[in-house]
């Protein structure tokens, strides 16, 4: 079985996360493989010294096609 990754997140408004900022959101993807997921999060999670309310994660889901 095949799988796709998305990298998804954005601002928080607080160190709980547990509420998106309006407008911050990010889906990026899909993505054939892990290595060019985990290259894209760590561009967003390591660009500008990350905030400390902002978040991404790899999704990883099962490619049906």
């Amino acid at each position: 079985m095949t799988y796709r990754y998305w990298v998804i997140g954005g601002d928080y408004s607080d160190c709980r996360f547990s509420e998106i900022q309006p407008g911050t959101e990010k889906v990026l993807g899909p993505y054939d493989n892990e290595v060019k997921a985990r290259t894209e999060w760590q561009r967003l999670t390591f660009r500008d010294h990350c905030g400390a309310t902002t978040r991404y994660s790899i999704c990883v889901e099962p490619n049906r096609a």
